[in-house]
């Protein structure tokens, strides 16, 4: 116990290489995190067409889309349904909604099994409208396949699910600030 707590040479030896590793650690953890960071304000941005009210063809967003397909898919869709699908409150559902009833693209109706529900389904010009936006949609999904090397395709579309569920969790547990 000689001189331990008052020797700098022992003092520093014992603390330096734990002070050392923590803040390498640190700065280690603190690049990976800016580099995702990065990541992801690229992503967001690559994606910022997704996301506006701006359309991508026939004149429909891309939020409209993903509610003329989700119709398409099952013939026959129920608002409540719908809400689950795009994971938005409901006033927003029926934002997006309203314009593609106004354009005669989806038609709605009240479910048969309760008059109080409402149930969606495409009019033949929404079933074309699907048509030509999902082809307008595949020349831009083939552009973007064409961009990955061959070989990376399915590791690249794999991990990009994997990244995507790993920020819903991320998300739902952080609630940052919320």
């Amino acid at each position: 116990m000689v001189g331990v707590a008052t020797s700098p040479s022992i003092f520093f030896l014992t603390s330096q290489p734990i002070w050392l590793y923590d803040t390498t650690m640190l700065t280690n953890l603190e690049k990976s995190y800016r580099e995702l960071f990065k990541i992801i304000m690229v992503l967001a941005r690559e994606i910022r067409c997704c996301s506006r009210d701006e359309a991508i063809c026939q004149n429909v967003t891309f939020h409209q889309f993903i509610i003329l397909d989700a119709v398409a898919k099952k013939g026959e869709l129920g608002l409540a349904d719908l809400h689950q699908i795009l994971s938005v409150e409901k006033s927003t559902t029926t934002r997006l909604v309203n314009p593609l009833i106004r354009r005669r693209l989806l038609k709605r109706d009240r479910a048969k099994h309760d008059s109080r529900a409402v149930t969606l389904s495409l009019t033949e010009e929404g079933v074309e409208t699907h048509r030509k936006v999902w082809l307008c949609l595949t020349e831009f999904f083939g552009g973007i396949t064409r961009n990955i090397p061959e070989g990376q395709r399915e590791g690249v579309l794999e991990a990009v699910k994997v990244f995507s569920g790993a920020m819903r969790k991320a998300a739902f547990a952080c609630r940052c600030g919320k």
